[in-house]
């Protein structure tokens, strides 16, 4: 029998995972890389070679899990990455 510790412990990480959303960046035609790159600086607060990094991934994957967080501030982020111009989606 689970004692009532281990279940709130297992509740809460439940809470936890479920909380947690990914902002996608895809890949365009359309965007150079330095848009792209001075817009993951600006929008999600990435530093330069965290942005470069995750421009070439997207260059050569298609995409890439540029933020993880919570629904609420990933929403933001979302926002101003389409407003900029680029394809990207909340999972």
């Amino acid at each position: 029998m689970k004692s009532n510790t281990e279940t709130k412990q297992n509740q809460q990480t439940k809470k936890n995972v479920s909380a947690s959303y990914s902002l996608i960046l895809y890949n365009d035609d359309i965007n150079t890389f330095d848009h792209v790159i001075n817009c993951l600086i600006r929008i999600c607060k990435h530093d330069v070679i965290q942005a470069e990094q995750c421009a070439w991934l997207v260059h050569n994957r298609g995409k890439c899990n540029v933020k993880s967080g919570k629904l609420s501030d990933l929403r933001k982020m979302y926002n101003s990455m389409i407003q900029s111009g680029l394809s990207a989606e909340i999972e």
